[in-house]
């Protein structure tokens, strides 16, 4: 891929130099010490951007390996010193980096496609099973010394099995989603994207040209797009009323996608019967009015959270670095 601005890759020092913006699993940080000569954030907290920029000005990286939660904006990369080559984001999503401005300055970025998909469907499952079968009231009355006994009334929740799925964006994640949906629960899949998918691909599922339209099929409604000027605030007050009366919200793309008052608003009426959210708004803040509802499950951002998941991330970045450096092409490279 050919990008604008001259060609940053130079002849090397035998340890290229890194900024690593948060400490890795230790099977990751072995081998950044052996590949690389880093500095590692000591504190497990993302950097403010005046940090991060004086941890850049004092190791001048070659190579910054950053987090979705770090903010690489047109301003910080203008910043940046020429050394800076490549920017590898520990994520799929790159709405944290202006994509734009990198290529100005003739800086790769690199991302983790593929990898994600089994973790986060796993998660999405979780928050939709959770949510529909009341997890976290029932959690709470048993460590709340609250349950009395098992009633034949206690706790109804909702069926999922045979309900309706309704997906925006059948990316890989979303397509991981729907089939095993599809296939342990027997959950016939709605969806809606930019474009139609291949039969092959679309396994069955049907296809729906419009947002509106998909929200009326969706007993329980997954939101796996990216976040983008065009999905941002998507589930508002009026989309939220198209749903079906009970029906279930998942959200495991990003918190901007989400109008919180308006779905908190939803779940105190009734209309939407329970969330299952592991993104948020202004993360790691929390819309207060969650925390006040009996009928969400929260998880921290734990989508891509499993051991091997995470090696794998980083072994993709630190092998696409190499690769970049010695003069070859990458397939997972974004600008």
């Amino acid at each position: 891929m050919q990008v604008k601005g001259r060609d940053k890759r130079v002849h090397m020092p035998s340890k290229p130099r890194m900024i690593v913006t948060r400490g890795l699993p230790g099977a990751l940080m072995e081998r950044i010490a052996t590949q690389f000569d880093a500095w590692v954030n000591p504190e497990d907290r993302t950097l403010s951007a005046e940090e991060l920029q004086r941890a850049v000005a004092a190791h001048r990286p070659e190579v910054m390996l950053v987090m979705a939660m770090d903010r690489i904006d047109a301003a910080c990369i203008a910043a940046l010193p020429d050394a800076v080559q490549v920017l590898a984001t520990l994520s799929v999503g790159h709405d944290h980096i202006d994509l734009a401005a990198a290529r100005d300055r003739g800086i790769a970025v690199i991302h983790t496609p593929d990898i994600l998909s089994d973790a986060v469907s796993e998660i999405a499952i979780l928050l939709m099973l959770c949510a529909a079968r009341r997890a976290q009231e029932g959690e709470r009355m048993i460590y709340d010394r609250t349950w009395a006994g098992w009633s034949p009334t206690q706790l109804l929740g909702r069926d999922v099995t045979g309900a309706r799925l309704g997906v925006l964006g059948m990316g890989r994640i979303g397509r991981t989603i729907a089939r095993r949906a599809a296939a342990a629960f027997d959950m016939p899949v709605h969806y809606h994207n930019r474009s139609r998918l291949a039969p092959e691909i679309e396994a069955g599922a049907q296809y729906h040209p419009t947002a509106e339209g998909l929200l009326a099929e969706s007993d329980f409604l997954v939101l796996a797009a990216p976040s983008t000027p065009a999905t941002r605030g998507f589930l508002n007050a009026e989309r939220l009323a198209l749903l079906p009366p009970g029906a279930i919200v998942v959200n495991i793309a990003r918190g901007d996608l989400v109008d919180d008052d308006a779905l908190i608003a939803a779940l105190r009426s009734g209309h939407v019967a329970a969330a299952g959210l592991d993104v948020f708004n202004g993360e790691p803040e929390i819309h207060p009015g969650y925390r006040d509802l009996p009928n969400v499950f929260l998880q921290p951002h734990q989508g891509s959270s499993t051991i091997g998941t995470r090696v794998r991330m980083g072994q993709m970045l630190l092998e696409s670095v190499a690769t970049h450096l010695a003069g070859g092409t990458l397939p997972n490279r974004l600008v």
